[in-house]
C-alpha cells in the first residue's frame, strides 16, 4: 500500500511574520558580523611604509592604487565636468582650510610665482604677468572629500595656456606637477593629464573679484576633475618631475590621485 502523505498545515499569519523576522534578523547579524570581522581585519592589518604616501593600512592603500589605475585608464580631455550659469554660483563661497596661509610675514604685493623648469631655470612671475594672459571663467560644482559640494565661479588663466605662453612645454611633458604654498607648509602633486586638462585654471578671481585671503590670494589652483584637497591655495612654487612630488594629504593616508 502506498503511504499517504500527511498534508502540511498552512502557516498562520503570525507564523509567517515570525519566520520573516527570523530570516531578516539572521541575515542582519550575519552581514553585521562579516562587516565587523572585515573592519577588525583591516584595523589589524600592517600599515604601509611611509613615503610619498603614508598612514594608511596596506590593503586600503592597495585599493586606492587600483582605483587610481581605473580612473587613469578612462581619463580623457573630452570628459568635461558639468558647468552652470553664473547665476547659480554661491555668493558666500565656503572656506575649508588655511594650511600654508598663516605666515604673518606674507605680503600679497611682494608675491611671486616661482616656476622651475626641467633645465633648472626659474621664472619669477607677478600676478600682473599672469593677468596679462587670456582669461577663462568656469562655474562648476566644487567637491570636497568631506562630503560637501558647492557651485562656485572662478576665473584665471588655463593651465595649458600658461604652459604654452611661458614655453614650458618640455617641462610639462614630465609625469607630475608639484605645487607648494610660499611657506612650503601645504603642497600637492598632480598628474600631468589632470594638470593639463582643458578646465584646469590658475585662478586669480572669484565671483568677478580678486581672490580673498581665505581663498588663496593672489593665485590658486582650480582643477575641476579633482577633489578640493588638490586645489592648492596661494601657489608659491611650481615644478615638474617624473616621480611623484610630495603631497600633504597623501602623507596623512588619503588617496594621492583624488580624481572625480
Amino acid at each position: 500500500m502506498k503511504k499517504i502523505k500527511k498534508l502540511k498545515k498552512p502557516l498562520t499569519v503570525e507564523q509567517k511574520i515570525a519566520r520573516r523576522n527570523l530570516i531578516s534578523f539572521g541575515t542582519f547579524f550575519a552581514l553585521g558580523g562579516a562587516a565587523f570581522g572585515g573592519w577588525k581585519w583591516l584595523l589589524n592589518s600592517p600599515a604601509e611604509q611611509t613615503g610619498v604616501t603614508g598612514r594608511a593600512h596596506k590593503p586600503l592603500r592597495r585599493a586606492l592604487n587600483q582605483t587610481e589605475l581605473l580612473f587613469r585608464r578612462i581619463f580623457s580631455d573630452d570628459h568635461l565636468v558639468r558647468t552652470y550659469p553664473k547665476s547659480r554660483a554661491a555668493q558666500r563661497v565656503r572656506e575649508n582650510s588655511h594650511i600654508g596661509m598663516r605666515d604673518p610675514g606674507f605680503c600679497v604685493e611682494d608675491w611671486r610665482l616661482v616656476v622651475t623648469g626641467v633645465d633648472g631655470k626659474q621664472l619669477q612671475l607677478s600676478i600682473d604677468d599672469i593677468r596679462a594672459l587670456p582669461k577663462t571663467e568656469i562655474v562648476y560644482d566644487f567637491k570636497c572629500v568631506e562630503g560637501w559640494d558647492q557651485i562656485q565661479h572662478w576665473a584665471g588663466v588655463r593651465m595649458v595656456d600658461f604652459i604654452r605662453h611661458f614655453q614650458l612645454e618640455e617641462s610639462a611633458q614630465k609625469k607630475y606637477m608639484g605645487l607648494e604654498t610660499p611657506d612650503g607648509k601645504y603642497y600637492v602633486g598632480v598628474d600631468r593629464e589632470s594638470a593639463l586638462h582643458p578646465q584646469t585654471i590658475l585662478a586669480y578671481e572669484m565671483n568677478d573679484r580678486p581672490l580673498t585671503d581665505g581663498h588663496g590670494a593672489p593665485l590658486r589652483l582650480i582643477i575641476p576633475v579633482k577633489y578640493g584637497i588638490k586645489n592648492l591655495k596661494r601657489i608659491g612654487t611650481m615644478s615638474f618631475s617624473d616621480t611623484r612630488p610630495r603631497d600633504y594629504w597623501a602623507e596623512q593616508g588619503y588617496d594621492y590621485y583624488s580624481g572625480l
